[in-house]
């Protein structure tokens, strides 16, 4: 049933050598073939009718292109995956229920007991959980590395390694990974790269042209840009992700897209650059107020000439983006101090919505992770990691300020 994934959308004309917002915007969707409907229709179909038997015959072999059940293919989320797919660079995309969705579909597919995955220390919490519990539990090795680190990087990996999964920036304190370092490596042994691009977007970042196989994102974050919705995606080589829709969405997870999801995410994708761009500097004026403080230890952020791996973000991103991370001095007491003194922002766990959302890991997110180990994946008790939202900055600043002398 490779069909499935197959878009039967044509753009009126050809985008993929246009602008990011003209691709986010046009690409995938004709407007003349849809009644000159400028917004793709939503179609709540469970399934589809056949002209005939023999047209039957012909999409469930994979001979025609075509939809059959919305389980393995709908005409709203094929637009949404024609968009991200020239968004990111690849050959295909396969729209999913979440970002764990995605990333559980796309292991799925490819491992088997026996082999082995590296990533990086530090990754998003139902992702660590999801690889400790999950994968470990059905005989995959997971070995976690400072993919910062090339010599344990390169001790690290085996002919038995099928997959390098990291974050980059990486959540919640937003260590920078040198994708191409890493995709040159892997590749040495037959690896394939896994890159959760979730906190650039591909309008500041495009792992694919650095080197990585595949690419997921969480689209409940900056791609939909609302907090209104879940769901995920992963994009990468036709085949590959051919494999994953037919084996690891349609018969193993079954982390399937709702069409009205997959329409709202197309209407965020058209403000994506636009919301990008407030982002970043919004948050940018934010990383230097909070680093001038009296009250912080250190600030992480890719556009500050004091983030460790400040010249590789320069070099493999396009904007620093609009995520925070910065350690209070008086630890976790601070943190808490902290987050109960903002008023404007949101004390919330997601990010890349219009309001400004801050957290806590130590007291949030990661509360269940002991002490020691929260330390040992880079996330200390002081550590406030804050999403920089669309609001005036003026009153943005007037609030982080007094947070800060508040939790000193």
């Amino acid at each position: 049933m490779k069909n499935v994934v197959e878009s039967l959308t044509t753009p009126a004309a050809d985008t993929t050598a246009t602008g990011f917002s003209t691709r986010a915007i046009h690409h995938g969707h004709d407007p003349f073939a849809h009644h000159g409907a400028l917004n793709p229709p939503l179609y709540l179909s469970a399934t589809y009718a056949f002209e005939s038997t023999a047209q039957g015959q012909r999409r469930f072999r994979g001979e025609e292109p075509g939809y059959i059940y919305s389980r393995v293919g709908n005409p709203t989320e094929s637009v949404l995956e024609e968009k991200l797919a020239v968004l990111e660079g690849g050959e295909a995309a396969l729209a999913m229920a979440s970002g764990m969705g995605a990333i559980t579909s796309l292991f799925w597919t490819f491992v088997a007991p026996g082999d082995e995955v590296v990533v990086d220390m530090t990754l998003y919490g139902c992702t660590y959980a999801f690889l400790t519990e999950g994968l470990r539990k059905f005989g995959i090795g997971v070995h976690f590395v400072d993919l910062g680190d090339t010599a344990a990087l390169r001790a690290a990996l085996t002919d038995r390694t099928r997959f390098v999964f990291f974050e980059t920036p990486a959540n919640p304190n937003m260590r920078v990974v040198d994708i191409a370092m890493v995709a040159e490596l892997a590749h040495r042994v037959g690896a394939r790269v896994v890159v959760d691009n979730t906190y650039c977007t591909p309008y500041l970042q495009r792992p694919l042209e650095h080197g990585a196989d595949f690419v997921v994102h969480s689209l409940t974050k900056y791609l939909s840009g609302h907090g209104d919705l879940i769901a995920g995606a992963v994009i990468g080589r036709r085949e590959d992700i051919q494999q994953i829709h037919a084996h690891g969405v349609k018969d193993m997870t079954g982390a399937v897209i709702s069409p009205l999801d997959a329409y709202l995410t197309i209407r965020g994708l058209k403000t994506l650059e636009l919301r990008m761009d407030r982002h970043c500097a919004s948050a940018a004026q934010l990383a230097e107020l909070i680093a001038a403080h009296r009250a912080v230890d250190a600030v992480y952020y890719p556009g500050l000439p004091s983030h460790p791996q400040y010249r590789l973000a320069q070099r493999q991103m396009r904007a620093p983006g609009g995520m925070i991370a910065f350690e209070l001095k008086g630890g976790y007491d601070a943190g808490v101090r902290f987050m109960d003194a903002v008023r404007l922002a949101m004390r919330a766990v997601s990010l890349g919505d219009a309001e400004t959302l801050v957290q806590h890991p130590a007291s949030m997110t990661h509360i269940t992770y002991p002490p020691e180990e929260r330390a040992r994946h880079g996330i200390s008790e002081g550590l406030v990691r804050l999403s920089v939202g669309l609001e005036n900055i003026e009153d943005l600043v007037v609030d982080i300020r007094n947070a800060l002398d508040h939790g000193r």
